[in-house]
């Protein structure tokens, strides 16, 4: 990894895995061979941003518009997202990541309801990587469902409190939102928490994207000056050992 990129490790990196059909479809796989491998693909990112020191990383994994997709890919990733926590939380334990999954969860079923409460059970007690997997999720919904919870404690409606009732309250907003695939857009996800996130679009499909290109990725962030609406001179003027701050 380069100079560059360690001197300015984002500590909470989300991410639009997309591209796992077409990879698949590319090879003449079924598109759920696609979805396999994007598994493979989040497994060594996740030991990546273990192994930079990142604190948080949140995955798109299936978004409330996905149910609209074939009903055998939608039972298939459903088998899927089931079979990988039996198999992925011994480890992510071992590795000292904690998993919070942010979504809708009553259009989900029992059994897959009971995996995800029994993941974060597992993995409650880790502190070295926070893992969010937003699953049935969109943007809107979550900000809908906080003004909704606020509505009904009859509570005022204002910024810090529509955060507070979201489902990220737990951490801060992302500092990079990386989506592979080649789109440039961020597809209904976190659409509050990325109000100030620096956006980096990767031609990669996302069963390709490895360790090199998540460096890229946060080289390219170390770059870029974030200011968040002040002028560079006031940043300057801040900064630690300025001869103005």
């Amino acid at each position: 990894m380069s100079t560059t990129a360690q001197t300015a490790i984002p500590h909470h990196i989300a991410i639009v895995m997309d591209g796992n059909g077409r990879w698949a479809t590319r090879r003449f796989l079924p598109r759920l061979a696609g979805h396999r491998q994007g598994v493979e693909s989040l497994r060594r990112c996740v030991r990546a941003c273990v192994a930079r020191g990142v604190g948080v990383l949140t995955v798109f994994a299936f978004s409330s518009e996905n149910w609209n997709r074939p009903a055998d890919e939608v039972s298939g990733l459903m088998d899927l997202l089931a079979k990988a926590l039996a198999r992925e939380v011994p480890q992510l334990s071992r590795d000292g990541v904690r998993l919070h999954f942010v979504g809708e969860k009553s259009g989900l079923s029992d059994k897959v309801r009971d995996g995800l409460r029994q993941a974060e059970a597992a993995t409650a007690g880790n502190d070295r990587l926070v893992l969010n997997v937003c699953f049935n999720y969109g943007g809107r919904w979550d900000i809908a469902q906080a003004a909704a919870q606020l509505a009904a404690r009859g509570e005022p409606i204002t910024e810090s409190s529509l955060h507070a009732a979201m489902g990220m309250a737990h951490v801060p907003d992302p500092d990079l939102l990386i989506r592979t695939g080649g789109e440039k857009r961020i597809s209904n996800f976190l659409l509050w928490q990325a109000a100030y996130t620096e956006l980096y679009f990767s031609d990669r499909l996302w069963p390709d994207f490895d360790e090199a290109a998540l460096d890229e990725a946060i080289a390219d962030y170390a770059a870029r000056e974030r200011r968040f609406g002040r002028t560079s001179e006031q940043l300057q003027a801040a900064a630690p050992g300025s001869l103005r701050a």
